[in-house]
């Protein structure tokens, strides 16, 4: 299998100290819906969204200046299986940033610039497998980034295990049960536009753009996104109900 090096980051970050919005624009001018990896066994949390709103289109928002505002275009160096995804925190989709491209009604997608082009980390906030509580359970854990050491780009291999490496169980008093909207105003107020962001997902086959799977998954193949990775790393760990470990 390819495995992506990185490369050193591209701009400067003297770029990126004065953003201060994590807000998605609806601004951006939509296009033709890509649909989400599609359910299977380990998928059935990342179905599709909602319809994206022609309302308002404007121009694309430089790529090399994270602004808060969502891509018009995504890139495509994501090989397929589980990684981790090192860049810079370019835009922070919500729920209701239907004027997206590719908005989606029950994840946040938080969007990665990489070598100089943004990709799609797709984090549910809302469960819904049935008989199970719909919220999901969100955790934060400080804890040392695991080998290899954070370097800008695609780490296809890269494990993590939220037992084996973390220490963390479904009981911990970490994780608490959220909302929607409540689970969406916890990732926007810890992932910050413009900050480093390491994202434990997987990368499906025919999908080079986007992530899923950002949750309690399989043994060393759990997802997570971790703020500030090369100076004081925070975990933030996602389970649903159904879900003991």
């Amino acid at each position: 299998m390819l495995t992506v090096v990185a490369r050193t980051l591209a701009f400067p970050f003297s770029l990126l100290i004065a953003v201060v919005s994590v807000e998605c624009s609806s601004s951006t001018p939509p296009g033709a819906a890509l649909p989400e990896v599609e359910a299977g066994p380990a998928q059935e949390e990342d179905a599709s969204g909602t319809t994206v709103d022609a309302s308002d289109a404007g121009t694309a928002p430089d790529a090399f200046k994270p602004t808060g505002k969502c891509a018009d275009a995504f890139g495509t160096a994501l090989t397929a299986g589980f990684g981790r995804a090192d860049g810079v925190i370019y835009s922070v989709q919500k729920p209701s940033d239907t004027g997206c491209i590719f908005p989606n009604s029950d994840h946040v997608i938080v969007q990665v610039l990489i070598n100089s082009a943004v990709y799609r980390m797709v984090v549910n906030v809302q469960s819904d497998r049935a008989g199970s509580d719909p919220k999901i359970r969100v955790g934060a854990l400080p804890h040392a980034l695991p080998a290899p050491a954070f370097e800008e780009g695609w780490h296809l291999g890269a494990q993590l295990d939220y037992v084996a490496t973390l220490g963390a169980h479904s009981t911990d008093a970490t994780f608490t049960p959220l909302t929607l909207t409540d689970a969406v105003a916890k990732i926007a107020s810890e992932v910050k536009v413009g900050d480093l962001v390491s994202v434990y997902a997987e990368s499906g086959a025919g999908r080079p753009e986007s992530t899923h799977l950002v949750h309690r998954n399989k043994t060393n193949q759990d997802g997570a996104i971790v703020v500030n990775p090369t100076s004081a790393p925070r975990f933030l760990l996602f389970h649903f109900d159904t879900q003991t470990f």
